[in-house]
């Protein structure tokens, strides 16, 4: 392989050589055969990449030196994520006004529960009452945005509520 740390033959012995054998190896220490084939993967890749162009004297030693740099790299990104999602967290927790999850599982439910219902409607309709109840326009800016009157607008409102209060009692 031109640019890369082995010529084509030599790399394609050392895979198949050494690619069952850490293949096992990262198995036993992950527990994971998924994730063993894509850090073996990211093992060879990495190899691939590297400027060294000399084949290790001790292939399985080497191995998994760069598989072991590879599961504390990968550590390491998963504990930055789960630092910043903690964060965000606690940020959004902080806000006044921050929903329970309870609460926003209450309001997921009836968001799909009034979808549900929108969708025997029409078009324009349930256009309407999205853009007026969950978007916060007006009527105007809803009969602008639908190219209707601002009246046609009130009337498109009007059905979706009666619709969704009719869906939302059977």
């Amino acid at each position: 392989m031109p640019g890369t740390g082995y010529p084509s033959q030599e790399f394609s012995d050392f895979y198949s050589d050494h690619h069952g054998w850490l293949l096992a190896w990262l198995r036993k220490k992950l527990g994971c055969p998924h994730s063993a084939a894509d850090v073996a993967q990211d093992t060879f890749t990495r190899i691939i990449a590297s400027s060294n162009r000399i084949a290790p004297r001790q292939p399985r030693a080497y191995l998994t030196t760069v598989a072991s740099h590879i599961l504390v790299d990968q550590a390491r990104r998963r504990k930055m994520e789960q630092a910043y999602l903690d964060t965000l967290q606690l940020a959004a927790a902080q806000q006044e006004g921050y929903p329970s999850p309870e609460r926003a599982l209450v309001a997921l439910q009836a968001l799909q529960r009034i979808g549900d219902a929108l969708h025997g409607l029409g078009e324009k309709p349930s256009r309407a009452f999205i853009l007026h109840y969950l978007g916060g326009e007006t009527l105007d800016a809803v009969g602008r945005e639908l190219g209707v009157s601002t009246a046609m607008a009130h009337k498109y409102v009007v059905r979706a509520l009666v619709h969704c209060h009719r869906c939302l009692e059977a």
